[in-house]
């Protein structure tokens, strides 16, 4: 083990012992299906991307649009410090029949501000054929002379050879040839591309190491599509097959099925094979970056994603949860979740048995002997068994586990609620100026005071929520901090048989709450919807007022 906490792997013969790790998340991993990134949006990702420590930023294509552009001229202004990595601005070759010195493409890419560029071209007979609808020769011309013009210009040029591996499979000798024109220019790393994503880990890894054998010396690079699932596999088999540049992005963002996840190629490669990736002293950071980037980009982390997702390190079974007990994560945990900045995280469920809800325990800090983890075990797998799920809902998790222990929370008790919605249809059509409203009236006891309020809202559990607020307003300071922040129903199967209506079917409510600092999540079940949310309503709430108390008194 080094002194960063990583482990002591040695790269395999044939295998190099560092690669250069290129982030195209600002320009390929924007064209991702729901992501619209502003140019803030592009310096923030731009900064989390320096701190993990890449070796190189792609930030887009310069000429593409007016954000690109705005981006490269405030990063030029100074509004983005890079300590670690170096930006790149991304442009392709001038066109057919076209000349360097009055292509828009080549001159914006000079203009960019940039040190180092990287420009794509045709690498497949096919494509400069059918495509650009050109000779094979003026398709080499176009990349020896682009990149030929760049670095006169003073640049560093990667090149991106498009559809490589696709042109090479039909055409060796023409690929090979426009990554010869590449060379010649000055270009510093030749990228092989898998373009369509179709390439499997076994082309992949064959084709790179006789382009590799055949540029002896010059630093070759790979670039992998998802469409067959094999982005991140095809990545690593390219290493293996001697590439020392691996291009990706945060989460696998990306065109259609997306790229390389860098987030499991910088591990797989540092982690699995000893190949150098980010700096040894960053590689805790892979978590952090991978959730930041998942907020800015404004869409939700997957949890499943290898090394960084919150499953990732997540169990559940009863045999896996009891081993863990025992001796720990690596009975079933590949690495120290810990060196990626992720953590162990034990799931309650009618699957985790007593060994579970005992680990549980401890990770909540509450005290629960075996016989209480095992009636508590059993209570868990009959509320599952009516709709409940506690893996995902572990702020009411430890409210019950409290409970079972003879807590009771002392900020409120429910007497009544009730609720009712005011719904009047426009004059002059069912869509125009309809009035909707929703009033709660709620008593609750606070101690010896019965404490009647009201409370409005666009809806059930909005009002619901004013309404407590209201009961409970200036006697818990903290509540004024806590809000709900997401709020998910679905629909359970509900009775069947002769009578039963098709409406009767039991819901469940997921609710999300943060105080600003802190996220936890709450669960109700009931038949009728506004009884689930109310549940989690209040769990939510008595979670967070605990919380405060806790945090205060420890």
């Amino acid at each position: 083990m080094s002194d960063s906490g990583l482990p002591d792997v040695g790269a395999a013969p044939g295998v190099p012992d560092s690669v250069e790790v290129f982030d195209t998340t600002l320009r390929d991993g924007s064209q991702f299906e729901g992501i619209s990134l502003t140019v803030e949006d592009k310096l923030r990702v731009a900064e989390q991307l320096d701190w993990l420590g890449v070796d190189w930023i792609e930030g887009g294509y310069p000429q593409a649009n007016p954000k690109d552009a705005e981006f490269f001229r405030r990063a030029a202004a100074g509004e983005l410090e890079l300590s670690t990595s170096t930006l790149v601005a991304f442009g392709s070759t001038r066109r057919p029949k076209g000349r360097v010195d009055d292509d828009p493409t080549l001159r914006a890419l000079i203009g960019a501000g940039t040190s180092t560029v990287c420009i794509v071209g045709k690498s497949s007979e096919f494509h400069v054929r059918e495509a650009l609808r050109t000779t094979l020769e003026e398709g080499v011309a176009m990349v020896g002379e682009s990149v030929a013009h760049l670095r006169s210009a003073g640049l560093r040029v990667l090149f991106d050879a498009e559809h490589f591996f696709d042109g090479y499979k039909s055409d060796p000798a023409f690929s090979l040839s426009v990554l010869e024109a590449a060379a010649m220019g000055g270009a510093e790393t030749l990228v092989l591309c898998d373009t369509n994503g179709g390439g499997l880990p076994h082309e992949i890894q064959r084709i790179t190491s006789e382009v590799v054998s055949y540029f002896d010396g010059l630093r070759i690079g790979i670039h992998t599509q998802n469409d067959t699932g094999c982005a991140v596999a095809n990545t690593v088999a390219a290493v293996v097959g001697g590439a020392s540049h691996v291009q990706g992005t945060v989460n696998g963002y990306g065109e259609r099925t997306g790229n390389a996840n860098l987030m499991t190629v910088i591990p797989d490669l540092t982690l699995k094979m000893g190949v150098r990736t980010v700096p040894e002293d960053r590689m805790h950071r892979l978590t952090a970056v991978s959730r930041h980037v998942a907020e800015l980009v404004n869409l939700p982390p997957h949890p499943a994603d290898p090394y960084v997702g919150t499953s990732a390190f997540a169990h559940k079974g009863g045999l896996h949860t009891s081993a863990l007990a025992r001796s720990g994560g690596a009975t079933y945990e590949h690495v120290d979740p810990a060196v990626v900045g992720n953590h162990t995280r034990v799931l309650v469920s009618d699957l985790g048995g007593r060994a579970g809800m005992g680990m549980k325990a401890k990770e909540f800090g509450v005290e629960l002997d075996d016989r209480a983890a095992a009636q508590l075990s059993e209570k868990v797998a009959d509320l599952e068994a009516r709709g409940y799920v506690f893996e995902a809902a572990d702020a009411s998790l430890e409210l019950l586990m409290r409970r079972s222990t003879g807590w009771e929370q002392e900020y409120f008790s429910l007497e009544a609620y009730r609720v009712s919605s005011y719904h009047r249809e426009g004059e002059v059509s069912p869509t125009a100026g309809v009035d909707l409203s929703t009033e709660a009236t709620i008593k609750v006891w606070v101690g010896e005071d019965r404490i009647a309020a009201v409370g409005e809202g666009n809806g059930p559990v909005n009002a619901l929520d004013e309404a407590l607020r209201n009961a409970l307003n200036g006697r818990w300071p903290a509540l004024e901090r806590i809000h709900l922040t997401d709020f998910r129903v679905r629909v359970l199967d509900g009775p069947t048989g002769p009578g039963a209506a098709d409406t009767a079917a039991v819901v469940r409510v997921l609710a999300e709450h943060s105080n600003g600092s802190h996220t936890w999540t709450t669960i109700g079940v009931s038949p009728n919807v506004i009884e689930a949310s109310w549940e989690a309503l209040v769990d939510g709430i008595t979670y967070g007022l605990l919380h405060d108390q806790l945090s205060r008194v420890g």
